[in-house]
């Protein structure tokens, strides 16, 4: 693949590294020729000096051909001008931009432009650490909608289907963690002792997929 980004921050930066060290072609787009200078010496990818919102700037930096795009620079405008550019204009099928107003990262998210809304992923990575008690949240979509937190569950479940679990909660589960091994269930798969049991939840459910999990099957014991 052939990825341009614009912003050669730190996350620009470690994003261009990462993609470089998987065997990606790289290109980097800052207005300030010395950001490069994050990238060091052993970046072998192309650099272009310029506004990541100008046509010609993206040409240089290989848009024509690129598989993917992330705007990764310190202003939401210019991300979110530069990434609906390159998707509308020049067509680049895999387009992400950085955006730290969650109310536009929505709005972006409706147009079909994958965002992440940093504020929000950060507070919430922040208080998974300063706050454990409680679900511990693994994932949370861009958007900051669905989030994927482990539930605890009362022992009495312990031999029952999870799709049972599925019915009371009314929640989906994503996965479950038995013996260390993530494992994906199936219709016929029964809760063990010492699973971890992940579910997917929307913040308005959170608290009543936390409260029936934790309680004992109605009818049960």
């Amino acid at each position: 693949m052939h990825v341009v980004i614009m912003g050669c921050g730190r996350v620009g930066s470690t994003l261009a590294h990462s993609l470089e060290s998987r065997g990606h072609s790289v290109a980097v787009i800052d207005q300030d020729a010395d950001a490069f200078r994050r990238l060091g010496p052993d970046f072998a990818g192309i650099t272009v000096t310029g506004a990541g919102f100008d046509g010609e700037v993206l040409r240089q930096a290989g848009i024509e051909r690129a598989d993917a795009f992330a705007a990764v620079s310190s202003g939401d405008n210019s991300n979110i001008i530069s990434a609906r550019l390159a998707r509308e204009t020049f067509g680049v099928s895999r387009v992400a931009a950085r955006i730290y107003d969650q109310r536009r990262a929505q709005v972006y998210e409706r147009l079909g432009i994958p965002t992440v809304a940093t504020v929000r992923w950060t507070a919430d990575r922040m208080l998974r650490h300063l706050v454990p008690e409680g679900n511990v949240e693994i994932f949370r979509d861009p958007t900051s909608t669905v989030s994927i937190i482990e539930v605890p569950v009362h022992k009495d479940w312990i031999g029952r289907p999870l799709r049972q679990l599925e019915q009371a909660v009314g929640a989906r589960v994503a996965y479950l963690n038995r013996f260390g091994i993530g494992t994906l269930p199936t219709a016929s798969t029964v809760i063990q002792e010492g699973d971890q049991v992940y579910m997917l939840v929307t913040d308005d459910i959170n608290g009543p997929v936390t409260s029936v999990a934790a309680a004992p099957p109605e009818g049960g014991h």
